[in-house]
């Protein structure tokens, strides 16, 4: 049996969280084309007949300008502690940067081996060529383990980058059971979801500014009640999330219950509401509330 831990690194927009879902076979992680749409670790267990592989996911690495994204990359340098490995995804179609840089420090810091993949190889349409000049430069700045050419989105690579972990790994025990696969408790998930429909729907600068929290969770066999809260820094941000007539915030929350029931494999009824909270990425209280192990609560029955 072979088992450990490994974290994901990259600049923001890379596509590690949708590399976690197709690594995993479930969809643990939202995605939307938008940075920093990772803002805590998230962790997904895969356990396969001869392996269990502990998966982490983390925000990606950018300059912090708030509280909230300064807690971000004290997450991600966290995510470095005590790892059997390390993936870096990097996004083939954009040039090398100052994110790719810092991430690279942070990974000489930490002295782990360190998988480098090469995400996004569907948009060079097949002029694979491409990435030797690149493999080159990301060379020239760290010893990596090994070079890997993966699609996230599609799942090109995906299960030789499964395969290439587990060769990595060390002998040891399964830490979960079969069935587990995140440590994210239902109640951040559903405000995950709907954060995502937001992010999804939005632009310019609504999705940096909201936040998602779930009041009250009622279960039962047959229905889960859920009510959420959608928070915005600015009256103007409420307008454009309600849209006219409503038709905006109508569109949003049917496209989160239709994902949440998938999910959780039960019909939802989503309540949401808006409220203004000016200026909530700079208050510690406000974020500590926001934080998926206060959020679990105890589920009202």
């Amino acid at each position: 049996m072979k088992s450990g831990f490994v974290s994901i690194l990259g600049r923001p927009n890379a596509g590690k969280s949708t590399l976690l879902n197709q690594l995993i076979g479930a969809k643990i992680a939202i995605v939307a084309n938008k940075p920093q749409t990772t803002r805590t670790s998230i962790q997904g267990v895969l356990t396969l007949p001869d392996a269990q592989i502990v998966f982490l996911d983390t925000p990606g690495i950018h300059k912090a300008d708030s509280l909230l994204t300064k807690r971000m990359m004290d997450t991600v340098r966290a995510a470095l502690g005590e790892r059997d490995l390390l993936l870096l995804v990097v996004d083939v179609s954009r040039k090398f940067g100052v994110e790719d840089r810092h991430a690279i420090d942070l990974i000489r810091k930490a002295d782990t081996p360190t998988l480098l993949l090469l995400n996004k190889v569907d948009l060079l349409h097949k002029d694979k060529g491409a990435l030797l000049p690149l493999i080159e430069q990301y060379r020239a700045l760290h010893d990596f383990a090994g070079y890997i050419p993966i699609s996230a989105r599609s799942g090109d690579g995906v299960a030789e980058l499964r395969q290439a972990i587990i060769e990595r790994l060390p002998e040891g025990p399964a830490y979960f059971p079969p069935d587990h696969i995140t440590d994210q408790p239902d109640r951040f998930l559903a405000a995950e979801l709907i954060r995502e429909k937001i992010l999804q729907a939005t632009r310019e600068e609504v999705p940096h500014s909201v936040a998602v929290s779930v009041e009250s969770w009622e279960d039962t066999p047959q229905l889960i009640r859920i009510y959420a809260t959608i928070y915005v820094e600015r009256s103007g941000q409420k307008g454009i999330i309600i849209g006219a007539g409503g038709a905006m915030l109508k569109n949003i929350g049917t496209l989160a219950r239709h994902e949440m029931e998938r999910l959780f494999g039960r019909h939802v009824y989503l309540d949401l509401h808006i409220k203004v909270q000016p200026n909530w990425r700079q208050k510690a209280g406000f974020l500590a509330a926001l934080d998926w192990r206060t959020m679990a609560g105890a589920d009202e029955n």
